[in-house]
């Protein structure tokens, strides 16, 4: 059997959102209207900036508008910005995870991408990265290419239960010694499949759930990545907040 390593993207590997950036592209060459930004995001996004409201609320806001922004548009007319956002912005990433997947590949291990940023912009990273497998969030498609307001998510914890039993099988992997790396509630059913669960940056949700669960607090590490220093911290560290 093959050991994986199942990472999510967003605010574990990336340290913004492929999802958020692509918005910004979008916005920025004028391919959909900046008042979309300006008008339902801007305010959410600084009240999370200035810590007021939660990432996750921020994320699901910005979701639904990102959603209907493109419902209507041809995918092969939105490339150029696709390619543009992780030229850019690909190796804006956390040192220790990026070290962690070099890792995972001299070991022979399985690398996989799951991410709730949608399939045509994780497919790039994954290439960047050369990872094994991946899986997003699928924007539907009509037949004539374009976007028809449809998703199928991966942003969710039971999404990414399902796609982690898929590669599970697919790639005869063995999970009691495999690694999971996620930041929010979203990623928790990765971190519960695997015999070595790691929390990257988590939420004040996320901590919450690892605590709330005598097994998964156990096997769990913590890692905290800020400016040029990686703290390693035990699962049941005291939140100031509490």
């Amino acid at each position: 059997m093959n050991i994986g390593a199942f990472f999510d993207i967003d605010g574990t590997l990336h340290r913004n959102s492929l999802m958020i950036e692509h918005f910004k592209k979008l916005v920025k060459y004028e391919v959909i209207d900046p008042r979309l930004w300006h008008s339902n995001v801007k305010y959410t996004y600084k009240e999370w900036r200035k810590r007021v409201r939660h990432y996750e609320d921020y994320m699901l806001e910005l979701i639904d508008i990102y959603i209907e922004a493109l419902k209507g548009r041809k995918k092969s007319d939105l490339e150029f910005i696709g390619n543009q956002v992780i030229r850019l912005n690909g190796d804006i990433v956390y040192k220790f995870t990026r070290d962690r997947i070099k890792w995972h590949q001299d070991n022979l291990h399985k690398v996989f991408f799951i991410s709730g940023s949608p399939t045509f912009l994780v497919s790039k990273m994954a290439e960047k990265f050369g990872v094994d497998a991946f899986r997003g969030a699928e924007y539907l498609l009509d037949q004539q290419g374009r976007f028809t307001g449809e998703v199928v998510p991966m942003w969710d914890s039971e999404s990414k239960n399902k796609a982690i039993h898929q590669l599970e099988q697919h790639y005869n992997i063995d999970l009691s010694e495999s690694y999971a790396y996620g930041d929010t509630n979203g990623d928790l059913s990765m971190l519960r499949r695997v015999g070595r669960p790691i929390a990257i940056n988590p939420t004040h949700e996320l901590l919450d759930s690892i605590k709330a669960e005598a097994e998964l607090m156990k096997k769990s590490r913590i890692v905290i990545e800020r400016k040029d220093v990686i703290y390693n911290l035990p699962p049941d560290v005291q939140l100031i907040n509490e």
